[in-house]
């Protein structure tokens, strides 16, 4: 596991329901951190009630260690801090392990999802790339309440290999061949979210919120047909079961952060609050240069990306994309 926070924290809590302690290795940059795990057996800092049950050994601030221990190499910071985590790892340090990306969102650098920027930059081959998408928050995985993944490869077989590792009583899981749509899909529903977040900050309700997310899912469908054109069922639960939590859901960070941006936070104001990062404010700017190849039709999104970069006001240019919903 490469980071430490919340959603590395509850899928080290899946691995270690199946696994034997020994076998999971955890790397964190935060020394603090990892002596309070090895100390108490909880992460100070995200979902807490979670119990750590791994090796002491096994836990370090060593990414190279890790990365040389491990066969299966779980990718969880945040996008734009992959490349800064990675960069003492060389390809051929990754040459024939899987790469499982947790990651929802774009490296901004390279404006590449995380399948595309392993691929380019460390020569991992697709089949050994491998995506976790949700709906699921960490937070109720710590509560163990039932939620289901979705494991894209596009060697199936390895998915159904490394959902195995997943698998437990309050986890269920399923498997794709799609990593694109469903990388796509889960950048794309972070912005969605922060668009939630926006209307619910400035008073629109519930009905105008189904409108949202029933055209975003419609954005989602346009877009990754788009750029990646297979038999696909976009109301699966990886694309508009993943969408509807996010934009739904107390825990979501994204409508968090856009529904202060709504209630009149700046933008840096709104990230300084919180305590995690808000993909969806990265990934509308990537989404929106990478658009420009493709031309989809995505209102929403360029409503975001106009009050997140471009500074409008929150009301008018939400005012201006509901004349253009249906």
């Amino acid at each position: 596991m490469i980071g430490g926070g919340s959603w590395a924290t509850a899928i080290v809590k899946m691995l270690s329901d199946n696994l034997s302690e020994k076998e999971i290795f955890w790397w964190m940059r935060n020394e603090e951190a990892i002596e309070h795990i090895k100390k108490f057996k909880h992460n100070p800092h995200y979902i807490s009630s979670v119990e750590i049950k791994l090796n002491e050994d096994n836990i370090s601030s060593d990414i190279t260690h890790i990365v040389k221990t491990a066969d299966y190499i779980i990718l969880n910071v945040p996008a734009a801090f992959l490349k800064g985590s990675l960069d003492n790892i060389t390809a051929e340090e990754l040459k024939g392990k899987k790469i499982i990306s947790a990651i929802k969102g774009i490296v901004p650098e390279d404006n590449l999802i995380i399948g595309e920027f392993l691929h380019e930059t460390y020569d991992i081959p697709y089949h050994d790339i491998l995506v976790v998408s949700g709906p699921c928050h960490a937070e109720e995985v710590a509560l163990e309440k039932l939620s289901y993944l979705t494991i894209a490869c596009t060697d199936v077989e390895k998915a159904s290999t490394f959902a195995s590792f997943l698998n437990t009583r309050y986890i269920k899981t399923n498997v794709s061949d799609d990593i694109f749509g469903t990388e796509y899909a889960a950048v794309l529903k972070n912005i969605y979210a922060v668009a939630s977040g926006i209307c619910h900050g400035i008073g629109y309700g519930d009905n105008f919120q189904a409108v949202l997310i029933s055209n975003a899912i419609r954005e989602i469908e346009r877009f990754v047909d788009a750029v990646h054109p297979i038999n696909r069922d976009i109301k699966e639960s990886a694309y508009l079961g993943d969408l509807l939590v996010t934009a739904y859901s107390q825990f979501s960070r994204n409508r968090t952060f856009g529904n202060m941006v709504g209630k009149g936070y700046t933008v840096k104001s709104a990230q300084l609050e919180m305590n995690m990062i808000a993909e969806g404010f990265y990934a509308v700017k990537c989404m929106h240069i990478k658009n420009q190849a493709y031309n989809v039709n995505m209102p929403i999104c360029k409503a975001v990306h106009n009050v997140l970069y471009e500074g409008r006001s929150p009301h008018i240019e939400m005012k201006l994309l509901a004349e253009k919903l249906n």
